[in-house]
């Protein structure tokens, strides 16, 4: 007889203890922290594989095989991240602020000096050459963005970032040495701005660095705070300069080593030195670091041992090329029209408002500081603000911004700016019509008398024949043009960069952000040549007619291209859009 032995009852088992409680990751991090690992988790849920004694001693199967349970530690670390990996990561990333920092520095710190240091070194420079000198900063850099770029994809970064760095030492000093030769010395001096140009080509791989070590929930902030520690240098340097000119022109001679540390010399010594210490701290303080859009830390052709993560198989998908181009150009255009802002101030205000050179500079630097100020403040407000609304449609309405700024700028009213008369043998002055009479008490000028050789000319000259029929700009208009500008230009510079990282994805960045930095020196060289030739020859009706024409454009490139402008991960639905 066959006996059925009834198989023994299964034991129950006892609930486990919950985890004890952890602290929570740094502030600004997206993640939740993986209790008893030290690791910072990035959202994936995964069960733990128990294989202890204790379970096996109670007859349970582990909840995972040996195989699985390898695959498994596998996955883990590919989505954690370690602390001390996450806090050299953000210690690297302030480092490349630092370096953004001293690069726009190291343009605006000689700015106002260069045209009396040049007729003081070289009285046959004239103001023609002056501008070359100007110009030779933005093509160094645009030659030299995509060349660093390209070589910080396939070597570690630290090699374009130090020899960049080294290069504008040695320019800098070249700069301060300008006065020795006997001759020629303008050329030097050319030389001088357009080897620390070529040195700011660093700026494509600062980028790139910033937008492959954040994962995308971090990428806008940090592109916002790159920005703003380039606003901040633009603004500082010429504080500095201003406070140099308290060594005066001759100050201490070194006849040893050639060098004279003047108000023109020392400014650019002191960015050489800050230089220098940008060299150690990259040495020091610098780490390779790459994240894949989620954040997970993946290995990379710049790390130079075997550390790292994991190799990142996201990157796999083409990139748009089509937004890659329409976002060149977008940021051509934003480029180009705040170098026309800056350019046409002084001889605009000048024209308008009969200003004298020293007038026209004290206060439009005053403005100018004001609106430094007041882009750091909207650089700072736009992290925030992107979160609820998109990257998208931020830089939407940044560029209607800039459209309204220059719209206000043409000329509505009926009354003339005051001419220059001292040209015209007869010195005649206009009489004021009957509709100026009831033009608004603060918006009227003083009518300026015929002048002598010893007093400056003011007014618009009588040579530039709109003068005599287009209607004045006035202060109030040229005041709200500022702000609204001020406003538009530093919404659309973060926004152009943030969207530019996502749609690249997690491919290498160099080269593409070495040509979107090229596209932006391009604009800042031929946005002088335009307003000069157009603003003096046809007046400031056409030429601001003519950069609202240009501002449509860009925005009827941004709706053709609006839904084309997502993440690389969103794009291939590894992502979801609202998590961008």
């Amino acid at each position: 007889m066959r006996v059925t032995v009834p198989p023994a009852p299964l034991r129950p088992v006892p609930p486990r203890p919950a985890p004890p409680s952890r602290p929570s990751p740094p502030a600004g991090s997206a993640h939740r922290r993986r209790a008893g690992r030290g690791f910072w988790h990035y959202g994936v849920g995964m069960a733990a594989a128990d294989t202890s004694p204790e379970v096996a001693a109670e007859g349970r199967e582990p909840l995972l095989s040996p195989g699985e349970e390898a695959a498994a530690e596998g996955e883990s670390r590919d989505i954690v991240e370690t602390q001390e990996h996450y806090k050299s990561r953000w210690r690297s990333i302030w480092i490349m602020y630092l370096t953004m920092f001293l690069s726009s520095v190291g343009f605006s710190i000689v700015i106002m000096s260069v045209w009396p240091y040049l007729q003081k070194i070289d009285p046959t420079a004239d103001a023609s050459f002056l501008g070359w000198i100007i110009a030779s900063y933005s093509i160094g850099q645009m030659v030299a963005s995509p060349l660093f770029g390209l070589w910080s994809n396939y070597r570690p970064r630290r090699e374009p970032l130090v020899v960049s760095t080294a290069i504008s030492v040695a320019a800098n000093c070249l700069y301060a040495y300008v006065h020795v030769p006997h001759s020629h010395n303008k050329y030097y001096m050319l030389t001088a701005r357009a080897l620390v140009g070529f040195g700011a080509g660093n700026v494509a791989v600062v980028r790139s660095y910033i937008a492959g070590a954040t994962s995308l929930t971090e990428r806008t902030s940090a592109m916002a705070n790159t920005s703003a520690c380039q606003a901040v240098g633009f603004i500082l340097g010429p504080v500095f300069q201003t406070c140099f000119t308290l060594i005066g022109e001759e100050g201490i001679t070194w006849k040893l080593l050639h060098l004279q540390l003047n108000m023109y010399t020392a400014p650019v010594l002191f960015g050489a030195f800050l230089g220098v210490i940008n060299i150690i701290l990259i040495f020091a303080i610098f780490r390779e670091h790459r994240v894949d859009d989620m954040g997970r830390e993946c290995k990379s052709v710049n790390f130079e041992g075997e550390e790292g993560g994991v190799l990142d198989q996201d990157a796999e998908g083409n990139v748009d090329h089509a937004a890659v181009v329409a976002l060149n150009f977008l940021f051509f255009v934003i480029l180009f029209v705040f170098a026309v802002f800056e350019t046409i101030a002084t001889p605009l205000t000048m024209d308008m408002y009969s200003w004298t050179r020293k007038e026209a500079v004290f206060y439009n630097g005053i403005i100018l500081s004001v609106v430094g100020i007041e882009s750091v403040v909207v650089f700072m407000v736009v992290k925030t603000l992107s979160k609820r609304t998109g990257e998208r449609a931020i830089l939407h309405g940044g560029l209607l911004i800039v459209l309204v700024g220059f719209f206000i700028l043409l000329p509505w009213g009926k009354k003339l700016p005051n001419i220059q008369w001292q040209e015209v043998k007869n010195n005649s002055i206009p009489r004021p019509t009957s509709t100026e009479m009831f033009v608004p008490f603060w918006s009227l000028e003083v009518m300026q008398l015929p002048s002598n050789d010893t007093v400056e000319p003011v007014g618009c000259p009588v040579t530039q024949s709109w003068c005599l029929n287009t209607p004045m700009i006035y202060l109030a208009q040229y005041i709200s043009s500022d702000i609204l500008i001020g406003l538009g230009y530093p919404v659309c510079n973060v926004m152009s960069y943030t969207l530019y990282s996502k749609i690249l994805g997690p491919k290498p960045q160099g080269v593409y952000m070495g040509w979107l930095t090229a596209s932006g020196s391009g604009a800042r060289i031929l946005g002088p040549v335009f307003v000069s030739q157009i603003y003096t020859h046809l007046g400031p009706r056409w030429a601001f007619s003519l950069i609202c024409g240009v501002v449509v454009v860009s925005l009827l490139v941004l709706e053709i291209v609006y839904k084309r402008l997502i993440a690389f991960s969103v794009r291939y639905g590894r992502m979801q859009e609202e998590n961008c």
